[in-house]
């Protein structure tokens, strides 16, 4: 249980307790149980994980005065098109800065490029080197942004920082009552898997299983970059959520896994047997995982239990983190697989 005087102010934007839904077919043709807990139902327009992250964030920009809230991702970033809709609801304008290989090109306007327009967003298109020094951008446009009389706000990428965290942390928590429901109170050694991308949600999903006490292991399947990568990245979250938020129980990074090798061709790039297994999803189970994140991560679960069916123990849940926009700008490479 979060103790109530370590939570930080949040705004209610996600329509939460998202619901755990046992996959039967899947399970079955697995040989383990199967759930997927389906965050792509924090809502319509702000689906996936990221809102979590938001309601956190979002707060503490309102509660320094921000007006405007400046972030960055892919072209087409989940996390910049919840935040520039999260950002309408909480009154705020956002700027978003996005990767593109040609920004004097960028690419068309559909999936979450659309949604960001929609949102009245303003978008800044980088090259994938000036990305690598965003934060440099970040800052160049907050100092224009103030020059203008405006109060910004940064949002580093996918909101991974450790306030951001806390969306995870209080979604295990929720998970973990999940569970206990199920269970008839205890609960049953369960494995947690999702994508990492950022990882800021499997760094909250390792500090809320640590606060739950329940045995539940948490492993991120990282949709791009290495291990290494992603293990700087989320003790370093972890560490900062120790330091910022101390408990007894936290004094320490939480225990937690990467399994390796299933970036594929690269961040946002889709070989055919991950968009095989996505199809086979919705026909199987009729759920819909989204190239980028889910559909990789769920990918390699898969080949992960083919080889070793007990790798992730007798019971799974998967976090469906959204995404779903994510489907139309390929299309036509979807085309030749339905």
């Amino acid at each position: 249980m979060i103790p109530a005087e370590l939570l930080p102010p949040r705004l209610h934007l996600a329509s939460t307790p998202t619901p755990l839904q046992k996959m039967e077919r899947l399970s079955r043709q697995a040989g383990v149980e199967i759930f997927f807990k389906r965050d792509d139902f924090t809502g319509s327009e702000l689906s996936g994980n990221k809102i979590r992250k938001l309601e956190f964030l979002l707060a503490d920009a309102l509660a320094k005065g921000a007006d405007t809230v400046i972030t960055c991702g892919g072209a087409q970033s989940n996390h910049c098109r919840a935040t520039a809709l999260a950002a309408v609801k909480a009154g705020l304008s956002s700027l978003l800065l996005l990767r593109a290989s040609d920004p004097a090109n960028p690419p068309a306007l559909s999936g979450n490029i659309l949604l960001d327009r929609l949102a009245g967003s303003e978008i800044v298109w980088v090259t994938p080197e000036q990305y690598r020094a965003r934060d440099e951008i970040f800052e160049r446009e907050a100092r224009r942004l103030r020059s203008e009389g405006r109060r910004p706000y940064i949002i580093p990428e996918g909101g991974s920082t450790a306030l951001g965290a806390w969306g995870y942390v209080a979604a295990m928590e929720e998970l973990a009552a999940d569970l206990r429901r199920l269970d008839g109170g205890r609960v049953t050694p369960t494995t947690v898997i999702c994508a990492a991308g950022s990882g800021g949600t499997t760094a909250g999903l390792a500090l809320g299983a640590r606060l739950s006490g329940a045995e539940i292991r948490v492993v991120g399947v990282n949709v791009c970059d290495d291990r290494d990568y992603f293990v700087a990245i989320i003790d370093g979250i972890c560490r900062d959520f120790c330091r910022t938020w101390p408990t007894e129980v936290m004094d320490a990074v939480p225990p937690y896994e990467i399994v390796d090798g299933y970036v594929g061709r690269g961040y946002a790039l889709s070989r055919t047997e991950e968009l095989a297994a996505v199809r086979d999803l919705v026909r199987l189970e009729g759920v819909v995982l989204d190239p980028v994140y889910t559909g990789k991560a769920y990918f390699g679960m898969l080949a992960e239990l083919e080889r070793h069916p007990q790798r992730f123990g007798r019971r799974i849940v998967f976090i469906h983190t959204g995404g779903l926009f994510g489907l139309f700008p390929i299309a036509e490479q979807l085309a030749g697989l339905v």
